[in-house]
């Protein structure tokens, strides 16, 4: 205890003279939690700008015109002519538009499908071209059904046959624990997670390279004595309770003033986030004792925490990556914290449905013993690469 209390200490006051050490970690932690609360405030975005070129000019036309711009996420700007209409979605200041076509009302009295033209962007901004073309097709959807529903009517088909034709099978949807389909639910939290995932492998990276790049690895293993166990255990105390109490912040904030819904413990929860923090400095101490030079561990480390995103499986499901890539989501930490996050905040879940996710994390504590006698020699020898 001795020994690693003087590592402490040392590695305090290296903090103290350094601020890198806290801007990449609260610096950058308290930019993300503002940026990502404050953009997915309302959940989803509101009000997106739908393009209508209306050369039909009819009251069938302008109830469609009503009614698009009635709907939640959907504000109608109106433009004379399609070139008008493109030019302006090229550019992005639309996320897409609709042509009514000119005797709309005419080929509708008449029973002869006009066609209704929709552009949508998909390539940019992604998320705003998909909702707005939900928009413009669940209106189409609702102009269509009513067309069928007066003709029926004109044809004298009791009302609740009508219906039946309409709508012969109901959808009853229940979205589990995000009723509201809320992006910021599911997206949140696991991007805050893995960005402060990020950051851990960044700074346990560049602080174990650093007593490289400078040549204080002797000086580090003389304060443990001479004991690489006391010297990581000693170094990361600080680091850990900083990053551990980063994480608990954001799980308070979310679930307690902004009213994320949980349907579990958080308690499990904050414990989790505790062997996430650990599992992440030691993927770093692996990274850097693989490659025992600073400029090498960081970049490497970078890459790793970015991989994450991809593996997690919060975004794109596992099962649903190539066959070849599959089997590697076991290498990040990201992916079982978003096991046991789904089975505790979702579905409610007890320690018995999630345990195996837990373990797995744990094991990641054992990685750097893989490497640990490399990272000893570098230290104690200096024995690697200086540029």
């Amino acid at each position: 205890m001795k020994n690693i209390l003087q590592v402490i200490r040392r590695e305090l006051r290296i903090i103290g003279q350094r601020p890198i050490y806290l801007l990449g970690s609260a610096g950058v932690m308290l930019c993300t939690v503002l940026f990502f609360t404050t953009f997915l405030g309302e959940g989803l975005p509101q009000r997106l700008r739908i393009g209508l070129v209306d050369l039909d000019n009819s009251s069938t036309s302008r109830n469609f015109r009503q009614q698009l711009d009635a709907t939640q996420m959907g504000q109608v700007v109106e433009f004379e002519s399609i070139a008008h209409a493109r030019r302006e979605l090229e550019t992005g200041r639309i996320s897409g538009y609709v042509v009514i076509p000119e005797r709309f009302d005419e080929e509708v009295q008449a029973f002869h499908c006009p066609k209704i033209q929709v552009q949508v962007n998909l390539m940019y901004p992604v998320i705003g071209g998909a909702l707005a073309y939900k928009d413009i097709l669940y209106m189409v959807n609702l102009t269509n059904g009513a067309v069928q529903r007066q003709v029926l009517r004109a044809k004298g088909v009791p009302e609740w046959e009508i219906m039946g034709r309409l709508q012969p099978v109901a959808l009853d949807a229940h979205c589990i624990g995000n009723p509201g389909t809320n992006y910021a639910y599911y997206l949140v939290n696991m991007i805050l997670m893995g960005i402060l995932g990020m950051c851990i492998t960044l700074v346990i990276a560049y602080s174990v390279g650093a007593e490289l790049k400078y040549g204080t690895s002797k000086h580090l293993l003389e304060t443990a004595g001479d004991s690489l166990f006391d010297a990581l255990i000693g170094k990361f105390a600080p680091y850990t309770l900083l990053f551990w109490a980063l994480g608990l912040s954001i799980q308070l904030l979310l679930f307690g003033p902004l009213h994320y819904p949980i349907a579990g413990s958080l308690g499990w929860l904050l414990l989790t986030t505790l062997l996430f923090v650990l599992a992440y400095e030691s993927v770093a101490v692996f990274i850097v004792s693989l490659l025992p030079t600073l400029r090498l561990g960081v970049c490497v480390s970078a890459l790793y925490s970015v991989l994450g995103f991809s593996f997690a499986g919060f975004t794109l499901p596992v099962e649903a990556l190539p066959a070849a890539l599959q089997g590697l989501s076991v290498l990040f930490p990201l992916r079982f914290y978003y096991q046991i996050y789904a089975k505790v905040v979702y579905f409610g879940c007890g320690f018995e449905a999630w345990w195996p996710y837990l373990l797995a994390l744990t094991a990641f504590l054992f990685v750097p013993y893989l490497t640990g006698k490399r990272l000893y020699n570098a230290y104690k020898y200096q024995n690697y690469p200086r540029n």
